[in-house]
């Protein structure tokens, strides 16, 4: 039997976990059966289970990737920049039904639990640092703190999500987004 490379099983793997977001993100984590995981991934439960020991694993690296990509836009774009990314993306506009399930499983799956608190953690983390590399440049005002902007950010990023997942149309929030981002510019 032929050796399959690493880069054919990191592959594989992420072929999975994409498959496995999108089953997750349509049929919510109860309803994404082993045989609608194998048909959204197409690969045999055998392949998916040898790179996730279950489904409660394949979903913690679901959601821990989703927390990666969000934390390393923020980084780089800024929290209303992740947000606009998120309008822009289709996947990414997907993200509420998927947080849905994530907070639904955090009572009960205290490994998923840890990992979502430091996902979490480091998402605050970039975005406080990027507001703080602004507030520096003079860019951002000064008369709000860095924790009531982060806090107000949130919210923002929360409502969008919630709009996003009624269905209500996303046309007018790129002109909401900018009079948040301008009310919180420096003068």
């Amino acid at each position: 039997m032929p050796k399959v490379s690493e880069s054919d099983l990191s592959e594989r793997r992420s072929e999975i976990l994409l498959g496995a977001r999108e089953c997750f993100v349509s049929h919510g984590y109860d309803g994404a059966t082993v045989s609608r995981l194998e048909k959204t991934t197409g690969k045999s439960r055998g392949a998916i289970f040898h790179h996730f020991h279950n489904k409660e694993t394949l979903f913690r690296e679901v959601a821990h990737r989703d927390m990666q990509l969000m934390t390393r836009l923020a980084s780089e774009r800024g929290m209303i920049g992740l947000i606009r990314y998120i309008l822009d993306e289709p996947e990414l506009a997907e993200w509420w039904s998927l947080r849905v399930e994530i907070t639904r499983r955090i009572r009960t799956d205290g490994e998923l639990r840890t990992t979502w608190h430091a996902d979490q953690r480091a998402l605050k983390q970039a975005v406080t640092a990027r507001l703080e590399e602004q507030r520096a440049s003079g860019r951002l005002r000064t008369d709000i703190s860095t924790e009531t902007t982060l806090q107000l950010l949130e919210l923002v990023l929360e409502g969008v999500m919630a709009h996003l997942a009624s269905d209500r149309g996303s046309d007018r929030l790129p002109a909401a987004l900018d009079i948040v981002e301008h009310s919180l510019r420096a003068s």
